[in-house]
Formats: C-alpha cells, sequence, structure tokens
C-alpha cells in the first residue's frame, strides 16, 4: 500500500502534538508492518510552495491529483480539498469545551476545519475515549469510524534517565515545584500561580516555581517575583532534566485531550498533580472509576485544592513515594512503538 502522510507544521520546537507527529515519524521506519508499505511525507520542505498560504489547499491537492497515494493520514491541522481515503487524528475540542478561551475566528476556523474532518475522513484517530465522546456529543460523528489511541511518552536520554534525584543541583540551589508546557489561558497558569502564593504565605515553603514552555505570559505577583522562574521553551535536555528533578509537576489544565507532560514526569519519577477535568482521568488513573489514581486530581477551577494537593505530597515523603511508584506503574500502559503499531493498524485498514 502506498500511504501518504501529510506534515504541515514545524517539528523543531515541539510541544503536545509536535511531539505526537515527530514520534510517528520517527518510529513508523522502526515497524516490521512498515517494509510491506511505502510511506510518503509530504510537507511544504519536499512539496514546494512560494507563499505563505494554502499550501494544504493547493500544492497538496494537485500532489493528490498527480500522483495519489492510496491512503493520505492527516496527524494534525486540515486534509487538501482533493484526496484519495482519508484517516485523520483529532487532537481535543478545548475550543469547544472552553469557547471564552480562544479568539472568535479561530474558535470559527477549529469548529469549520473539525466539522469538515468529522463528515470526509474514513477513519478518526483519537487520543483518548474523553475526546471520542467530545466528538459525538458536539459533531454527532459516527462511532464506527472513530478509534481511540492513546499517545505514547518518550525515553529520557541516559544522562538524565537515574531515577535518583540529585538535588536539583544542575537547576536551582533551592527545591522547586514546576509546569511545563504552552502557555495558553486554558492552561490555567493564573490559578498555578495563585496557588504557589497560598502555599508561600501559609505553609512557608522555600520552593520555586518554574513555569517552562512556549508563549507563556503571567501576572507576577510582588510577593512572588523572586520565586516565580519563567525559562520560555526548553529542549529534550533541559526538560527531561527539569522534571527529574522537580519536587512535584503540576499540570492544572481546564482542558485536554491528552496530556503528555503528566506522562512524561511519571516517567522519571516525579509525582504529579492534574485537573481532575477531561481525559486525566483517564490516562492517569481515577479512584472513582475502581482503581488507585497515579497521581492527584485536582479541580482546576479552586487554587486551594491545587495549593492542599500539592503540600500534601512536599510534607509527605512516604505518600509522594507512593505516588512515584503508581506512577512508574501508570506510565508502563503508554508507549510510541505501541501506538504507532495501532495508528498503522487503522491507516491499512481503512
Amino acid at each position: 500500500m502506498k500511504i501518504g502522510i501529510a506534515v504541515n507544521i514545524s517539528l523543531e520546537r515541539r510541544t503536545g502534538v509536535e511531539e505526537y507527529v515527530y514520534n510517528l515519524l520517527t518510529n513508523f521506519p522502526m515497524l516490521e508492518e512498515s517494509k510491506k508499505h511505502r510511506i510518503l511525507i509530504y510537507s511544504p520542505d519536499n512539496l514546494k510552495w512560494p507563499f505563505k498560504k494554502l499550501w494544504t489547499q493547493i500544492r497538496l491537492s494537485w500532489e493528490m491529483f498527480k500522483n495519489p497515494p492510496d491512503v493520505l493520514f492527516v496527524p494534525a491541522h486540515t486534509f487538501p480539498l482533493i484526496h484519495p481515503r482519508l484517516v485523520i487524528t483529532i487532537q481535543g475540542l478545548e475550543f469547544e469545551k472552553l469557547p471564552k478561551m480562544y479568539p472568535f475566528f479561530k474558535r470559527l476556523f477549529l469548529r469549520w476545519m473539525t466539522k469538515r474532518n468529522v463528515k470526509k475522513a474514513d477513519r478518526i484517530i483519537v487520543p483518548s475515549q474523553n475526546t471520542k465522546d467530545d466528538l459525538i456529543e458536539f459533531y454527532h460523528a459516527d462511532t464506527s469510524k472513530i478509534f481511540v489511541i492513546h499517545h505514547g511518552v518518550g525515553n529520557p536520554l541516559p544522562a538524565e534517565a537515574q531515577s535518583a534525584k540529585e538535588g536539583q543541583a544542575e537547576i536551582l540551589n533551592t527545591p522547586y515545584l514546576l509546569y511545563l508546557g504552552r502557555g495558553d489561558q486554558r492552561k490555567n497558569i493564573q490559578g498555578l500561580i495563585k496557588a504557589f502564593k497560598i502555599l508561600k504565605q501559609d505553609h512557608q515553603i522555600p520552593h520555586k516555581l518554574i513555569l517552562a514552555g512556549p508563549n507563556i505570559g503571567y501576572k507576577i505577583y510582588k510577593n512572588l517575583k523572586d520565586d516565580v522562574i519563567c525559562t520560555g521553551y526548553v529542549d529534550d535536555n533541559k526538560k527531561w532534566s527539569l522534571l527529574k528533578n522537580a519536587d512535584v509537576f503540576i499540570f492544572p489544565s481546564f482542558y485536554e485531550g491528552f496530556g503528555i507532560p503528566v506522562l512524561e514526569a511519571q516517567k522519571v519519577g516525579t509525582p504529579v498533580v492534574a485537573a481532575s477535568t477531561s481525559s486525566f482521568s483517564e490516562i492517569l488513573g481515577d479512584h472513582r472509576r475502581g482503581g488507585a489514581s497515579s497521581a492527584l486530581l485536582v479541580n482546576p477551577y479552586r487554587p486551594t485544592e491545587i495549593a492542599e494537593a500539592i503540600h500534601k505530597i512536599i510534607r509527605n515523603q512516604n505518600f509522594s513515594d507512593e505516588l512515584i511508584k503508581r506512577g512508574y506503574e501508570n506510565v508502563q500502559r503508554f508507549s510510541w512503538s505501541k501506538c504507532t503499531k495501532e495508528t498503522l493498524e487503522i491507516i491499512t485498514n481503512v
């Protein structure tokens, strides 16, 4: 089978969606099953187009008309006007669940694009059951063509893979809490800073708060300006080191289709505090559904609850160790090789 993969995003500075696409492209050639097929990557790098706009709808459409593959896989963004059979990944419907957090025209575009994807795709891949449920609720999608394939989690570089924490010496001289992700409003960084202020005022914790990731803009409370550190985007080396050496990783996002960073934290033995909304219960486990959660799940709209969860971990080493143990067990369920294998099966059986 001739399989086309359309990639119209930059993979140089990777966050969630870019990490997904990068790892699929990396793992496809490693699969024994992929040797039976011819896989072609379509991107602005190899299908030249002189303009900044309309690469997908004009240049890629022309390629699909001239020399179409048997199936086109679109792991992110939208598909061309002319196309063969389609397999599309829809990452999440955050813009439907939190419409006020998206600019009006961006929300209209995302809604149009998703509606079009749901209607035209032969198969739809989603990273969580939560996203599948959202597609059915908002777009009345055909359940028979939606397939849940969880994202994976990468492996730290060998130098960063040590399980023992070494006193945070390579990052800071003091302990710290960590958020890693984009700076979008729905990520709830303001709520995290409020929780951190509570921890400083009520419990006098010695920790600093590191906010790592692109586009992070935040209001610094005057009495916190020396304790909140924004590092901007970090590469893989710095990412794994930050994760490994944090006392607690906090991801209080209001809504997520998946949430790779929480699994990356668990991979290196850092306890996690995450929101109880959207897909987190699914990927971290939820005692309310019959199992012990591998993280502390909190109401992201309540900074006091976020603060209490963080304090519970840093004041109780036995509890922290138990969360770390559960995290190690939980993260074994997720791998990019498994994700890629299941994705290839959907593509080749469309």
